[in-house]
C-alpha cells in the first residue's frame, strides 16, 4: 500500500453493495454514493443504484483493466461499487494497492460466503472458501475430501455443471450441492441437488455453490501431508519417489507466503506439493524438456495448483531475472557449470537450499559444497519388499543423496 501524511479527506469511496440494492445499504454508504460525482461498477452493481441518476463509468473485466481510468479521477469524488465485502474475493486491495491511505474509505456488506452460510446453516470458518471465476475446476481437488464442506463462487451456471460433472469424476458424485443464486435480494433462489444427478438448466449470476462432499468408494482422498502416492502423477519415471519427496518436503519447510525454484522439475513433483502446502506459496519450475514441463503442468491442473509457474530452459541460464527464491530445491542439472554458484549467489540470507542427487559426480558435487558451507548431508534408501520367484524379498531402490543447508 502506498502511505501518505497527507490530511486531506478521501477522494475515492469503495461500497460493498449486495442484491437488495440501495435499502440495504447503511446510512454510511448512502451518504458516499449521494455525495459522489461519479459511481463506477459493473453493470449489475451500476443498475441496483440506478435511481440516484449519477454519472456512471462500467467497469471492465477483469477490474484491474479499468483501474487506470478509476485513478485518472483523482480530484473527484468517486464511489467504486463491490459486490458484498470488497476485500474478500473483491476490488478492493487491487485500489487500495495503490492508493495512500488518506485517499479512499470503505464500507462493506455481508459477503456471499456470509450470506451462503447463513443459508446452508454451516460455521463459516470450518468451511473451505473458494473464487472460481478464472481459475480451473480441478482448483477444488486439493479440499475434497469425506465431511468437507466448501462454499465457491462461480462465474455462471454453465460453471456449476462443470463443477458437478468434475466431482461425479473423481469420485464425489454422491456429494450434496446447494445452487445459491442472487443471495440477499428478491431474485434469491436456493435449491439443492447431488452431483451425479445435477440437471439445473436456469442458474443465472450472481450464484455461489455449497458442496457437502460425500466421497465414493473408488475416490481418491489426497492427503493433508507431504509425500502423495506416486500414482497420482504422471510420469516417464522422471519422478521423486514418495518417501524422498517427503524428506525433501520437510526439509524444504514451507512455511506460506514463500517462493521455491524447482530445477529440473520433471513431473513437477515437488513444485505441486510445495503449493499444496500453503495457498499462499508461490512456486517457479525449470525443465529442459517440453514433454516433461507438458507432464508438470498436467500435473498441476489435476492435483488442484494450476498457478504453478513452469518454464522451458536449462539452469543456470533459465534462472536469469527471476524473482529472489526463499527456497531452491535442485532435483536435476546440480552438476551442470555455474548452476550451483548461481542459486548460491540468488539465495537470501536465511533462503534454504535442498539437493538430491542419484550419481556419483553429483555426489562428489555436494561432499564438497557441503565442506564449504556446511549444512546437512543424509544419504537416504529406500527397500520394498517385492516377489523374487514364489518367494518374497528386499528390493533396493537407487539411493539418493541430500546435501541441505540454510545460507
Amino acid at each position: 500500500m502506498i502511505t501518505s501524511d497527507d490530511t486531506t479527506q478521501p477522494w475515492l469511496s469503495i461500497v460493498g453493495i449486495g442484491e437488495d440494492g440501495l435499502k440495504g445499504l447503511s446510512a454510511r454508504a448512502r451518504a458516499l454514493l449521494d455525495t459522489a460525482e461519479l459511481i463506477v461498477g459493473g453493470d449489475r452493481h451500476l443498475s441496483l443504484v440506478a435511481a440516484l441518476n449519477k454519472p456512471t463509468m462500467p467497469w471492465r473485466v477483469p477490474f484491474a483493466a479499468s483501474l487506470p481510468d478509476v485513478l485518472a479521477q483523482r480530484g473527484r469524488r468517486v464511489a467504486v461499487l463491490c459486490s458484498g465485502d470488497p476485500f474478500w474475493h473483491g476490488a478492493g486491495s487491487v485500489l487500495a494497492d495503490h492508493l495512500a491511505a488518506n485517499e479512499w474509505t470503505a464500507v462493506a456488506a455481508p459477503s456471499t460466503f456470509a450470506w451462503a452460510a447463513a443459508r446452508l446453516g454451516w460455521r463459516l470458518e470450518d468451511a473451505v472458501t473458494l473464487g472460481l471465476h478464472a481459475r480451473p475446476v480441478a482448483t477444488l481437488r486439493p479440499h475434497l475430501r469425506p465431511q468437507a464442506r466448501l462454499i465457491v463462487l462461480v462465474r455462471d451456471g454453465a460453471a456449476v455443471g462443470e463443477i458437478a460433472a468434475y466431482l461425479a469424476a473423481n469420485g464425489f458424485g454422491a456429494s450434496e450441492l446447494t445452487v445459491l443464486e442472487a443471495l440477499g435480494g428478491p431474485r434469491e433462489r436456493v435449491r439443492r441437488t447431488t452431483a451425479s444427478i445435477f440437471a439445473f438448466p436456469d442458474v443465472t449470476a450472481p450464484v455461489a455453490l455449497g458442496i457437502a462432499a460425500a466421497a465414493e468408494p473408488n475416490a481418491v482422498i489426497m492427503p493433508c501431508v507431504s509425500g502423495l502416492p506416486d500414482e497420482l502423477f504422471q510420469h516417464d519415471g522422471q519422478l521423486t519417489k514418495r518417501e524422498i519427496r517427503a524428506v525433501t518436503l520437510s526439509t524444504l519447510a514451507p512455511r506460506g507466503h514463500e517462493l521455491l525454484w524447482d530445477i529440473g522439475a520433471g513431473a513437477g513433483s515437488i513444485g505441486i506439493e510445495w503449493l499444496l502446502a500453503a495457498r499462499s506459496n508461490r512456486a517457479i519450475g525449470i525443465e529442459t524438456r517440453a514433454d516433461r514441463l507438458a507432464t508438470a503442468r498436467a500435473n498441476g491442473e489435476a492435483l488442484g495448483v494450476p498457478q504453478f509457474d513452469l518454464r522451458l530452459g536449462a539452469a543456470p541460464e533459465a534462472l536469469a531475472g527471476l524473482p529472489t527464491p526463499d527456497a531452491v530445491f535442485i532435483g536435476g542439472g546440480a552438476s551442470r557449470p555455474g548452476v550451483m554458484d548461481t542459486v548460491w549467489q540468488a539465495l537470501p540470507a536465511g533462503g534454504r537450499l535442498v539437493v538430491n542427487a542419484v550419481t556419483l559426480e553429483t555426489e562428489a558435487l555436494l561432499i564438497d559444497w557441503h565442506h564449504r558451507h556446511g549444512g546437512e548431508l543424509l544419504r537416504l534408501g529406500v527397500e520394498r519388499a517385492a516377489p523374487v520367484g514364489g518367494l518374497t524379498g528386499w528390493r533396493a531402490a537407487m539411493p539418493v543423496v541430500q546435501w541441505s543447508v540454510r545460507k
